[in-house]
């Protein structure tokens, strides 16, 4: 591609970089997601909000999500049917 100018180009890096780096930011944002002592309900909000635009589905997100929910629920819902 051919630029009409250093702006033009320097605007393009720009575009091209923020896109990259907000799936970056969002897969951080889910992995150090945790309940700690927050509701389940909130912390799902809080889940589902961070999991937009990360580039997570399927098992990658299941295991994020068991890695920030509260360790003793944790142990409840894998010893329930």
């Amino acid at each position: 591609m051919k630029y009409e100018s250093t702006e033009e180009f320097l605007a393009d890096i720009r575009k091209k970089f923020e896109e990259g780096n907000k799936e970056t930011i969002k897969v951080v944002e889910l992995k150090r997601l945790e309940q700690e002592e927050k509701m389940m309900e909130k912390f799902i909000q809080e889940f589902k909000r961070a999991t937009r635009d990360s580039g997570y589905e399927g098992r990658p997100l299941v295991k994020e999500f068991q890695k920030g929910i509260n360790g003793t629920i944790c142990c409840i819902l894998m010893e329930t049917e």
